[in-house]
């Protein structure tokens, strides 16, 4: 019961973030809004802003559902496998990620969150790397299963996507796993009755072995008989 709640708490946390997202497009779309003045911009003190509001904007409603699952189903699995890191953990890949493109990227209007998508999904890879617990390992195989692809696209592919910012964010993520991989408990290990070593019974111990032997001495001077 206790995990069916963190759960849903996870989901729901990770949707309405997503939610804002929608909200800010649908709000562009409706109303003529400009948002692309949000977008970060290497190198330019104005851009500055862009770091923090960069990933809240995205250039089409392919883009933008693009990373819809991405964010919904890594945020979910951040947030039930690593509950008491998930927040600094997002916030690490936000900002690095955002520092990370403006300081070496293309020159551009760089937008989306993809960066944030990329960073959720090496800091599930790398933690889980060096947790190795069943937990941490079972999440990271279904995200690994879903988007595994995220290893190649932190390259550069297509002039139009900003691999830059794909690449900054699985930096931030993999740094945020080594700091703070460990901050969550491992779960208990459940230990089943044949992994258990048998120990010697403490008060017999090994004279059965000398009870042994002197029977065997006795035997052999029974048969030997009398000099």
């Amino acid at each position: 019961m206790k995990k069916y709640s963190r759960f849903r708490q996870s989901i729901i946390v990770s949707s309405l973030l997503v939610s804002l997202l929608w909200c800010l497009k649908s709000a562009e779309i409706l109303f003529h809004w400009p948002l692309y003045w949000m977008g970060l911009r290497p190198l330019d003190v104005s851009g500055l802003l862009g770091i923090l509001t960069a990933p809240l904007v995205h250039g089409s409603l392919e883009h933008l559902f693009n990373n819809t699952l991405p964010l919904i189903i890594m945020g979910t699995m951040l947030a039930l496998g690593y509950p008491k890191v998930w927040a600094r953990v997002l916030a690490l890949i936000w900002l690095v990620s955002g520092f990370g493109v403006w300081l070496f990227a293309r020159e551009a209007n760089h937008i989306g969150a993809s960066g944030i998508a990329h960073g959720l999904f090496f800091f599930i890879l790398v933690a889980s790397i060096f947790r190795r617990d069943k937990s941490s390992v079972a999440i990271m195989m279904i995200v690994f299963l879903l988007y595994g692809g995220m290893t190649m696209t932190i390259f550069p592919r297509e002039e139009y996507i900003s691999f830059e910012y794909h690449f900054f964010g699985a930096l931030a993520g993999a740094i945020a796993a080594l700091l703070w991989r460990n901050v969550d408990p491992l779960p208990p290990v459940k230990r089943y009755r044949w992994e258990v070593i048998q120990e010697d019974d403490p008060i017999i111990g090994d004279e059965w072995q000398v009870e042994s032997q002197q029977a065997e001495r006795q035997d052999i001077s029974a048969r030997l008989g009398p000099h």
